[in-house]
């Protein structure tokens, strides 16, 4: 087996130029780039993840492997595959000189390299005849701050070709090819479009993962909201809310898509591989079930919140009541002796203050007993 690695070198730039195209890599894609030009104009559309394109070829057959990387688009053009699959991958979309040899090379129709560059593509299949361009999307939990963060997947496949487009390096696809070098399994016996499945396999495998840290996550927080909600408790309920919608549109069309395939022709997907792309569909329903299952909790734990705040606001609102209903015959007893009149009960007598005093400490210390006892007072 002999292996290379694949890289393509960008043009160098100033100083000034490179911190220009790092501080516009940071913002958001705009669709106003778009706006005017004619279809299938090769424009990237999306967050620049990735410092230089990175490219691997392999190509394989039922007993040999190959690996090949690429220093230049004159070098790639001058290859010239020797085994009977090819699957080409691509880490980083910016440079569409890339993209447009690649479309040369493998006839690609410019509307599918114009999607490719676009990165906020929805889940989607489309059919063109020779080959099927898919769709997808890749999410990933960030360590630090347990935010989710996606990255948009293409594949094409043909009759004895896989092409795959990721925005950057993720080691998402890293399984399939240690797959593919060790021999293991059936999947350099099965086609091109048992890969295809594989790499589809590798993307909804990712989904039970970004899920079950939404799961711990949701009943760590409400554990600590059925205990004492805290002011930050809702801002963590709504990025929560935000990551399942996130994920919600991009596995309900996913979950179509690989629907899709398991109704189509036998173009693509021979007999052999559709009862695991039903497999796969499966995984979908189940990961659509735990998601759903996760936003209901969510949504409950948004009414839980206001529900505990209320009953909060009632319990403090209660106890200082009771404090002042205590003081506040005190308060009666000591504006009526307060009063300016010469002539008044108890006002000329020796031990009248000691009396008042012992008044006001009754009449508090009977109503304590009674919210005592009916519980006003825990």
């Amino acid at each position: 087996m002999i292996r290379f690695s694949f890289k393509i070198k960008p043009p160098k730039m100033t100083s000034s130029k490179a911190s220009h195209v790092r501080s516009r890599a940071a913002k958001r894609p705009s669709q106003a780039a778009k706006v005017g030009l004619e279809p299938g104009v090769l424009i990237h559309l999306g967050e620049r993840k990735t410092e230089q394109s990175t490219i691997t070829l392999i190509e394989y057959g039922d007993t040999d492997l190959v690996e090949y990387c690429f220093t230049s688009i004159g070098e790639a053009r001058a290859h010239t595959p020797r085994l009977p699959v090819l699957w080409l991958n691509v880490h980083g979309l910016h440079e569409p000189e890339v993209m447009a040899e690649i479309g040369r090379r493998f006839k690609l129709h410019p509307l599918v390299l114009e999607d490719i560059l676009n990165t906020n593509q929805r889940p989607k299949i489309d059919d063109y005849g020779d080959y099927l361009f898919m769709v997808a999307r890749f999410f990933e939990v960030d360590g630090d701050s347990h935010q989710i963060g996606s990255d948009q997947v293409s594949l094409i496949l043909g009759p004895n070709f896989v092409l795959s487009f990721q925005e950057r390096p993720s080691g998402r696809f890293d399984p399939v090819r240690e797959r593919l070098r060790k021999d293991r399994g059936q999947i350099r016996k099965l086609g091109a479009d048992y890969l295809a499945y594989s790499l589809l396999d590798a993307i909804v495998d990712r989904y039970f993962t970004i899920l079950e840290d939404i799961g711990e996550r949701t009943e760590e927080l409400e554990d600590t909201m059925l205990e004492r909600p805290r002011p930050g408790s809702l801002q963590t309920v709504h990025q929560l809310k935000r990551e399942t919608l996130n994920l919600r549109r991009s596995i309900w069309p996913l979950r179509e898509v690989i629907n899709s395939l398991t109704r189509a022709d036998e173009r693509f997907f021979r007999p052999e591989t559709r009862p695991y792309l039903r497999d796969v569909y499966d995984h979908t329903v189940h990961a659509i079930e735990s998601l759903e299952a996760n936003r209901d909790v969510i949504a409950g734990m948004l009414d839980m919140y206001l529900s505990a705040v209320s009953n909060r606001v009632n319990q403090e609102v209660r106890a200082l009541t009771v404090v002042a209903v205590i003081f506040m015959p005190a308060t009666l007893i000591s504006g009526i002796f307060g009063m300016n009149f010469k002539t008044m009960p108890l006002l000329d007598l020796q031990g009248g203050f000691l009396v008042a005093i012992g008044m006001m400490a009754t009449v508090a210390a009977t109503l304590s007993i009674i919210f005592w006892r009916r519980r006003w007072l825990k």
